[in-house]
């Protein structure tokens, strides 16, 4: 793993069993993520984007063990840490933090804000109590809230100060990698904004990484480096932003950036709509997942599954469109 390289994914499987009958017995899977890799570098914004129910918010939470993985590695500090001990992987947990969409149902509401900030970092045995009230005291004015609000309860805030608090909880433990799941989708257009900018700028203070989970392109646009188009388990592209926004190859990317509104008059932009729905998980289609759907599949694309493979500079897609060479 290069030294640039913060977190390695390799052939990450997550899958749901179907239980049915009245002994409950396994009758299927759900492929929630079937077989993804990638890498995240240092200090870089990775989003993961893709339709609901894509896998990409079950990433994210296997990463983290809030599942537990079916097969695959995640490399964090040269350590596969899908395949150590709870108690282990407690360990390393202050390095690895997430921050959920909605704010409330993950802020205990029987807590004091400074109750929750604490907490963290007695928990981690990091400072002292004493200590750790100053520490709160300095995270929420850095999050744009003011001391006097350490002692209020969160539903006592707005959404937008809530997922504020949020951050603070996350970050207060100067964690290395943090996974925003749909961490601004729940909020007000305006709100969304302030707090994207708010995480930019605490990213370059604190040398955060992040791995920012969305489904609107809009928002990734304006945070992430390098973007993962992921559909029905699997990634179909991955390549840096401003590239994969300019010169998208998969044609499930290409759709996907047509629904963008543009307020360019003068931008000609040729919605594709896609015909059918996404398939089920549990029985998905041969070959490419994406093929029933595509618009350019032709015969291979039912009987082989493309490879997921570099077609320009840090440009990665999985279609056969771009390896017809293969054998």
């Amino acid at each position: 793993m290069s030294e640039n390289v913060v977190l390695e994914v390799k052939h990450l499987k997550k899958y749901f069993p179907i239980k049915a009958g009245i002994l409950l017995k396994t009758k299927g899977y759900v492929k929630a993520v079937d077989d993804i890799s990638f890498q995240v570098r240092k200090k870089e914004t990775l989003a993961l984007v893709g339709e609901s129910g894509c896998g990409k918010s079950t990433t994210g939470r296997t990463i983290l063990r809030l599942y537990d993985s079916t097969e695959g590695e995640v490399i964090f500090k040269g350590i596969n840490i899908l395949d150590i001990s709870k108690g282990q992987f407690r360990k390393m947990r202050r390095d690895l933090q997430m921050i959920f969409q909605d704010p409330f149902s993950s802020l205990n509401p029987r807590m004091t804000v400074k109750e929750l900030l604490i907490e963290p970092l007695l928990t981690h045995k990091l400072a002292t109590r004493k200590e750790a009230v100053e520490i709160a005291g300095e995270m929420i004015e850095k999050v744009g809230l003011s001391r006097d609000q350490l002692k209020l309860y969160p539903h006592e805030f707005s959404g937008g100060q809530r997922q504020r608090i949020s951050i603070a909880r996350a970050l207060i433990v100067k964690p290395e990698v943090v996974i925003l799941d749909e961490a601004v989708s729940a909020l007000d257009v305006s709100i969304q904004s302030q707090i994207l900018n708010l995480l930019i700028q605490l990213q370059e203070e604190f040398e955060l990484t992040y791995i920012f989970i969305s489904h609107d392109l809009n928002v990734v646009k304006h945070i992430s480096d390098r973007l993962g188009v992921m559909y029905l388990g699997q990634m179909m592209e991955l390549a840096d932003t401003t590239d994969l926004y300019e010169n998208p190859l998969h044609p499930y990317t290409k759709a996907l950036l047509s629904a963008i509104p543009s307020l360019d008059m003068k931008e000609k932009r040729e919605r594709i709509i896609l015909q059918g729905d996404v398939p089920d998980p549990s029985n998905p289609p041969s070959g490419c997942p994406f093929r029933l759907r595509c618009p350019y599949a032709f015969e291979r694309c039912a009987s082989e599954k493309p490879a997921f493979q570099e077609t320009g500079t840090n440009h990665w897609v999985a279609c056969h469109l771009y390896n017809e060479t293969e054998n």
